[in-house]
């Protein structure tokens, strides 16, 4: 992991297309703007996170079912 100090205002930039803002800082709390192109998703971690698990989940019963339509 790669940690960075930056202020407001201050940017990173990531893989040439991502551009990362700090726009504010309230105590604990650090407000962030994204620019990125359309096609990149963006996600808290907590969401993308239960996207996975949905995934996964519907992966299985997926696979159940066309086990189930094989053996009939």
């Amino acid at each position: 992991m790669l940690a960075l100090s930056r202020k407001k205002n201050e940017a990173l930039v990531i893989n040439n297309n991502v551009e990362v803002t700090v726009l504010e800082i309230k105590g604990e709390q650090v407000k962030l703007g994204i620019t990125a192109p359309k096609e990149v998703p963006i996600y808290r971690k907590e969401v993308y996170l239960q996207i996975q698990e949905a995934n996964k989940a519907s992966m299985n019963t997926e696979g159940l079912d066309a086990l189930k339509n094989l053996l009939k």
